[in-house]
């Protein structure tokens, strides 16, 4: 498969793809394959080659969306700095659904290193540097021992889903950094299960651009092993392009 495969949407300002589990959005140092140097593929002019607005960790899969131009590249950065994008993803969470099911996470995060790892926490009170940090979330199935939860970041800190889940008690399957099992009863994780589902984003040229990507199928076998694909839902919309007001 190449980068074409999956696209979702494209047009003169933007591009959007369903990112498969496993490739890294950005690349850097032991980093042999990632998607803003497959986007390359897309044109052969610099100025049109689309470049990312936002990122999605390695393991995370689905929708991130490209600029196609400095321009547009900018507006959509622009959008998510300020917080005028709508995220929607989905997790398998070890320990059954959280308690409350349905809620919202209000805790502060703060970055810190340890030798080479970036890792995140929750901020003690007052704590320098702890930066705001919130998090809808609805559980769509569950089970004694797992559950399929929607969350909804309204800040866009690093590891914040998978930080604030694991607070609650459910952190994400097979995410061991952050306290997740990789296996549950016969089922095994094959990476840690976030996907990124729906993304609403102002489009460059006006109006609010809507995209979904269905979980990929690791994700759909994980849930159907763990009794929680009556949660995934069994059409996704496609995607559109709303009018500006």
């Amino acid at each position: 498969m190449t980068v074409r495969d999956w696209i979702i949407y494209e047009d003169r300002a933007v591009v959007a793809v369903a990112k498969p589990p496993g490739l890294a959005a950005q690349g850097g140092g032991g980093v042999a394959e990632s998607l803003d140097v497959l986007l390359g593929e897309l044109s052969r002019n610099p100025r049109t080659t689309p470049r990312l607005a936002h990122r999605l960790d390695r393991e995370t899969s689905g929708v991130i969306v490209a600029g196609r131009t400095r321009t547009a590249t900018a507006a959509l950065s622009a959008a998510f700095a300020e917080r005028r994008v709508e995220k929607t993803y989905l997790a398998l969470v070890c320990g059954g659904a959280p308690e409350p099911a349905d809620g919202r996470i209000d805790a502060p995060l703060v970055r810190t290193r340890t030798g080479r790892v970036d890792v995140v926490r929750v901020a003690r009170p007052g704590e320098q540097g702890a930066q705001a940090a919130a998090t809808a979330y609805a559980t769509r199935a569950a089970t004694a021992h797992a559950a399929l939860v929607e969350a909804a970041p309204e800040t866009g800190r690093m590891h914040q889903i998978r930080i604030h889940l694991a607070a609650l008690g459910r952190p994400i399957f097979g995410d061991g950094k952050y306290g997740g099992l990789f296996r549950i009863g016969a089922v095994t994780a094959p990476r840690v299960m976030l996907h990124a589902l729906a993304l609403a984003v102002p489009h460059p040229d006006g109006g609010v651009l809507r995209l979904h990507a269905p979980p990929p199928e690791d994700f759909r076998a994980a849930a159907q092993a763990l009794d929680l694909a009556a949660g995934l839902g069994a059409s996704f919309p496609p995607p559109s392009r709303e009018p500006p007001p």
